[in-house]
């Protein structure tokens, strides 16, 4: 008796089982590489882009070691720097008009930004700062009145260094420079958002400039804050 097999049949199922294994291992090596987002954890191709989007939704990072993007291009140094055999010659910024005359600190709430002037008006240093989001300092003539090398911010709002002090605010709290507070071990502002009003009252500095104002200012030292 003879057994009726009927025609072959195509191994379609093997052949589209290994097709689908190839393209899954391909779309996976791809978005290993960045090609593709997942997760919102890659959709910013540019490495660049992804850090700025994740520092703006996320806590502040906990080192200042990054110069802000002008602070490279434009702080004059408190004394000839040399790098590789050269000496650094930095863009200036030009003070604001009535800035006063002399050796003093300009600090502009308009720009966010502080000039360390010599006293031949010979700005020495100039960098971005982050001042009061309200309006509690006054444009005015001040002088530095105190030094605190470590501080404590208002309302437990962290702690400082390098604070130079040269008035008050309506409350009677401190108002002068210093590094960006640290709270709970982070920074309470990115360092990029300086040049931004960001503080209770004081001004903000990249840890590098809160130093170098630190040692150009002592007791006394002359501070004008322009509009």
């Amino acid at each position: 008796m003879t057994t009726h097999r009927g025609p072959a049949r195509p191994r379609y199922g093997r052949i589209a089982a290994l097709g689908t294994a190839v393209v899954v291992t391909v779309l996976t090596g791809l978005a290993g590489m960045g090609v593709f987002g997942g997760g919102g954890t890659t959709a910013l191709a540019d490495p660049v882009a992804r850090q700025a989007s994740y520092q703006r939704s996320q806590a502040p990072v906990t080192t200042d070691t990054t110069p802000p993007a002008s602070t490279k291009a434009d702080t004059a140094p408190l004394g000839p720097t040399t790098s590789g055999g050269r000496t650094d010659a930095p863009k200036q910024v030009p003070l604001p008009a009535a800035s006063g005359v002399g050796r003093r600190i300009v600090f502009s709430q308009h720009l966010q930004r502080v000039w360390l002037v010599g006293a031949h008006g010979n700005t020495q240093r100039t960098y971005l700062g982050s001042g009061s989001l309200t309006d509690n300092l006054q444009p005015g003539e001040y002088a530095v009145t105190q030094r605190e090398r470590h501080a404590i911010g208002i309302d437990d709002s962290g702690t400082m260094e390098y604070f130079v002090v040269f008035t008050a605010g309506p409350t009677g709290a401190a108002i002068g420079f210093h590094s960006i507070p640290v709270k709970d071990g982070h920074l309470v502002q990115t360092v990029s958002q300086l040049g931004t009003p960001q503080s209770h009252g004081c001004i903000r500095q990249w840890k590098p400039d809160a130093i170098a104002l630190w040692k150009f200012a002592p007791t006394g030292t002359k501070v004008v804050v322009v509009a």
